[in-house]
């Protein structure tokens, strides 16, 4: 086989594609729940070689996730008009060569960690693997999967307070379930976009399942959130950025309802992608807190 450029550079679009590093909001989803364990962890001053290993193997994690859920839904993709043009399910990339790729992201976020590994991260790290290799499964028998999701993309939070404190503390794993409540919030507005399709091909996703009261859980969630990470914040003692940083969030949220509501296909992406702030909004609150000092928080 010739390996000329052109080829070569054919190849790794089609690798850039399946990976959706073109796409990069679903890093941003990994990103922020990391960065808020990675910050209250360590009190605001985060260790930033944790935090480079973390923001890289944030990126390579979502994207072995994105391989093996275009694998895992590669017959599904087919009837579906926003999948159908996927490089694995238009048979541009091969079954091997994603599976070759899936299995190269792994053991690069494995070698990326190797500075920090203890065994208690290791058995983190092989736990977030796992999560991440089978969420794509759950479509098949879950009724939420969304909340399985919200686990997989969550699982940098308790190895953030393991990798920066030796341990996982309780407040590791209610912001853990923050995370959840989070993740269902914002790929049921995703799944509302794919509904009909996904009812003729018979794969479960919480739009589905919440039915009429899709926009309701929706908010719900949100509000389940944000009260938990309040919650989080009031026994930590934070001061007012971190509440205005939820407050924001709170506003972006009620600013969804109004793009939801009408359970329109295009408002309800929209809606999606906008998560990215809420995300963001969160993070900043708690990055300022730690930064202003205690008497003007």
């Amino acid at each position: 086989m010739n390996l000329n450029t052109p080829f070569l550079r054919e190849r790794l679009d089609l690798y850039e594609k399946l990976m959706r590093l073109d796409k990069p909001i679903g890093i941003l989803l990994l990103f922020w729940p990391t960065f808020w364990a990675l910050w209250l962890s360590a009190d605001g001053r985060p260790d930033w070689i944790v935090v480079w290993i973390f923001a890289l193997g944030t990126v390579l994690m979502r994207s072995a996730g994105c391989v093996i859920n275009d694998y895992a839904d590669r017959d599904f993709d087919l009837h579906v008009a926003r999948t159908k043009a996927r490089p694995l399910t238009s048979g541009k990339v091969s079954v091997r060569e994603a599976l070759f790729l899936f299995a190269a992201l792994v053991v690069a976020s494995f070698l990326l960690v190797l500075p920090l590994l203890t065994p208690l991260l290791l058995g983190l790290a092989a736990l977030a693997v796992f999560l991440a290799a089978s969420y794509p499964f759950t479509k098949r028998f879950f009724a939420i999967p969304q909340a399985y999701l919200g686990i997989a993309f969550g699982f940098g939070i308790p190895m953030a307070y393991a990798a920066q404190t030796g341990g996982v503390p309780a407040e590791a794993w209610w912001l853990l379930l923050a995370n959840v409540f989070w993740a269902v919030a914002y790929d049921t507005e995703y799944a509302m976009v794919d509904r009909p399709d996904d009812l003729k091909i018979g794969i479960k996703t919480s739009a589905i399942t919440f039915g009429r009261y899709d926009v309701a859980a929706v908010m719900a969630c949100y509000a389940v959130t944000l009260g938990l990470i309040a919650w989080i914040g009031y026994g930590r003692q934070m001061g007012w950025p971190f509440y205005a940083g939820l407050v924001i969030s709170a506003g972006i949220a009620g600013y969804h309802y109004t793009l939801i509501r009408e359970r329109e296909g295009p408002p309800c992406f929209k809606a999606f992608l906008h998560n990215n702030w809420i995300g963001a909004a969160i993070f900043a609150g708690i990055a300022l807190d730690f930064l202003l000092p205690p008497g003007l928080r």
